[in-house]
């Protein structure tokens, strides 16, 4: 099982902290950096978060959020041989071309190690003040991801759907693997869908075991009955305990392998403030000795 770093780029943001954090991360075994995404965090907020109790997103206006592209990008030459992943990017607030030509770029700049993360979003405030329809989001990603695909597969290309029409084109550099994997995130049942139709790997918000299991068993039942083999759906999941003893790492760890998840998902919060990157390098000795 890999271990990546997830929302890192909300702990370090600035220079010298960035490069910090990445090569931190690379001495202590993670084999992946990932990035989260929110433009903007409105003022109020009607919307329901769906991975807290009290549908609250955790987080305040001032909470650093950076472009996680961008991010990725310097992580690319302050950590080289690490994947690089978004957690996640909402894919119907960007434009379907010019994302993959950025993504198709970075994953350029780091060797194939690109794996894309997605989601339909959750806010609407965010929507509305991007200015793109809240509606439909869901066929609108569906489209953007095959447009994006198609650009990827080579020169001189068309696609013409409902949101994306173009006629012959040629996007260049495109990625190292002919395509980037797509990890699309979310634990509702449109999720489970779109990660059995589209899907390289699932990303769902639960992480306790007892609660994702159900969830893992749907998911292999929906793509066994789609013809497709549900094993080639790779599974990450956050780590919900990042603090816990190396016996209660261990447990857990051996739950989650059970069920067969592919990367371990350690939020990057666990290490903020005094001291934090050593407890990280602790923690990552846990892992590597679980794993």
């Amino acid at each position: 099982m890999e271990y990546g770093l997830a929302f890192a780029s909300s702990i370090a943001f600035d220079h010298d902290n960035a490069l910090e954090l990445c090569r931190r991360a690379a001495g202590a075994g993670f084999g992946s950096l990932w990035g989260g995404e929110h433009v903007i965090i409105p003022t109020e907020i009607s919307s329901r978060y769906p991975y807290t109790a009290d549908g609250k997103i955790p987080a305040t206006p001032e909470t650093p959020i950076p472009d996680p592209l961008i991010w990725l990008a310097f992580a690319a030459a302050a950590a080289p041989g690490l994947r690089l992943g978004t957690c996640i990017l909402i894919v119907p607030q960007r434009n379907p071309v010019v994302l993959a030509k950025e993504l198709a770029t970075l994953d350029r700049l780091c060797g194939g190690g690109v794996d894309l993360g997605i989601g339909v979003g959750w806010m609407q405030e965010e929507f509305d003040a991007i200015g793109v329809p809240w509606a439909r989001r869901g066929a609108r990603t569906d489209e953007y991801i095959a447009a994006m695909r198609t650009l990827w597969s080579g020169p001189e290309v068309e696609f013409h759907g409902e949101f994306v029409d173009f006629g012959k084109v040629t996007c260049s550099p495109r990625p190292v693997h002919a395509t980037i994997p797509i990890i699309v995130g979310g634990d509702t049942d449109a999720a489970i869908n779109r990660a059995v139709r589209l899907g390289d790997g699932w990303y769902p918000g639960q992480s306790d075991p007892a609660a994702l299991a159900p969830l893992v068993t749907t998911m292999r039942e929906r793509a066994a009955a789609a013809g497709r083999d549900p094993s080639s759906i790779s599974l990450h999941v956050n780590y919900g305990m990042p603090r816990g003893s190396a016996e209660e790492v261990a447990d857990h760890i051996g739950r989650l392998t059970e069920l067969g998840v592919t990367r371990l998902m350690v939020p990057a919060f666990a290490f903020v403030g005094p001291g934090g990157l050593d407890r990280m390098d602790t923690f990552a000795e846990h892992l590597r000795t679980a794993c």
